[in-house]
């Protein structure tokens, strides 16, 4: 899987577009939220992979070498997943379908997506 191929899955979803919100950093919202930060080398995604460390930790003691808590705001449960590399696609994919679901949770209900 690569950078294009994983925007055009984020972009898939209801409600998601794509911000460019810090020069050449590419990340995909829903409504005014970030689920998944592409970057600018599309070679990662950051994700939120629960609610804090705890769950989070799990990727990266399954992938120690293509895992690492998010800068600034891993404490809340945000990893950076390597593409390419041991993370098999489909996990990539279902890290990135869990993420948009936990921020359109969070959303209030008149700003979810429908559909």
């Amino acid at each position: 899987m690569d950078g294009d191929e994983l925007l055009r899955h984020c972009l898939a979803k209801p409600g998601a577009w794509r911000d460019e919100p810090w020069e050449n950093d590419v990340v995909v919202k829903v409504g005014p939220k970030i689920f998944a930060f592409l970057g600018s080398t599309g070679t990662t995604v950051g994700v939120k992979c629960g609610k804090g460390r705890d769950l989070a930790d799990e990727w990266l003691v399954r992938y120690p070498e293509d895992a690492t808590a998010s800068a600034y705001i891993g404490r809340h449960g945000w990893n950076t997943l390597r593409l390419r590399g041991a993370i098999p696609a489909d996990e990539i994919r279902e890290a990135v379908d869990a993420s948009y679901e936990a921020v359109v949770a969070s959303l209030p209900k008149k700003d979810r997506p429908t559909g």
